[in-house]
């Protein structure tokens, strides 16, 4: 059973405090912002804060449990509680961005003059600069680790840099051009775009609930890494699936029949650590099969 080190599980819980503090920042600067400027598109990036801040604590939790080792009840561990939380995180965003888009439309049909945008610019300035090296901290985070929920959490973060970039493009064509049809505009585009994010989230959580199949180039590294071993034969109904931060795999190991019960088990062995070795967080289960003989046609009988 893979372990995850001390260091992996201290830096997946450490970025998800530093998202839930960022989110609150976040949205505390944001809800300024558009209470002094009045802008859409301002509301919008300040929605999709509040989102952040709601997945971002759910992937706390769910991390929280995700964590937690293998026990009597659940032995292939606790991974798939991330995949729960980022299905969540899914329908409710999917369902703000409708009512987003809604509001957007509104503005868009009856336009209502943008206020203050200095200080919107200001706080969205700001706002890229935390949102960046929040993202950086998590890029690092899902590359050593693998985390699905960090990266799930990662994707909230870096829409966050285009939609703020959105808004300060929209409140500076408020301020230098007064065209405040431009806000609602882009408060619609970013409401599409959370809503498209929304659906990349959901596929996928389905995916790995629903024990989906690794990518096949991964599925033909663990093929190349098997068949390398002199003494397999052949490899046989290779299953994978990913939970959490861990991969299974099934398989059976076509084996010389004349080999020993110690010998093919120690030849199990080998190929099971060098798989380990390609998918560290991986569990390997392999069955040993003998090879079959090949099947001769009948003898014909010789007439006398």
């Amino acid at each position: 059973m893979p372990n995850i080190s001390q260091h992996d599980a201290k830096i997946i819980r450490l970025a998800t405090y530093a998202s839930v503090t960022t989110a609150a920042a976040l949205i505390a600067m944001k809800f300024f912002g558009w209470w002094v400027t009045h802008s859409i598109s301002l509301q919008a990036s300040l929605i999709d804060s509040l989102l952040d801040a709601f997945a971002s604590f759910i992937n706390m939790v769910a991390v929280y449990h995700a964590l937690k080792p293998a026990d009597k009840e659940h032995r292939y561990g606790h991974g798939k509680a991330e995949s729960l939380a980022g299905l969540g995180q899914a329908i409710f965003i999917g369902a703000s961005s409708i009512w987003l888009l809604y509001e957007a439309v509104e503005r868009f049909m009856t336009p209502e003059p943008v206020e203050a945008t200095g200080t919107g610019l200001l706080i969205m300035g700001i706002a890229i600069i935390v949102t960046f090296f929040l993202i950086s901290f998590q890029n690092y985070v899902v590359k050593r680790t693998g985390s699905t929920a960090i990266a799930a959490d990662m994707i909230h973060y870096r829409s966050d840099i285009l939609i703020n970039t959105a808004v300060i493009i929209s409140l500076s064509t408020a301020q230098f051009f007064h065209a405040e049809i431009l806000d609602s505009i882009f408060g619609i585009f970013i409401g599409i775009y959370i809503f498209w994010c929304a659906g990349t989230i959901m596929i996928q959580a389905f995916n790995v609930l629903m024990d989906r199949e690794l990518d096949e180039e991964e599925r033909k590294i663990i093929l190349a890494v098997i068949k390398s071993h002199p003494k397999v034969i052949e490899v046989r109904d290779l299953r994978t699936r990913t939970s959490g931060l861990q991969q299974f795999f099934q398989l059976n190991l076509i084996m010389d029949p004349k080999l020993s019960l110690h010998e093919a088990d120690l030849i199990a062995a080998k190929v099971e650590e060098e798989v380990m070795k390609a998918f560290p967080k991986s569990q390997v289960m392999i069955r040993l099969v003998p090879e079959e003989p090949p099947i001769l046609p009948p003898k014909k009988k010789s007439k006398i």
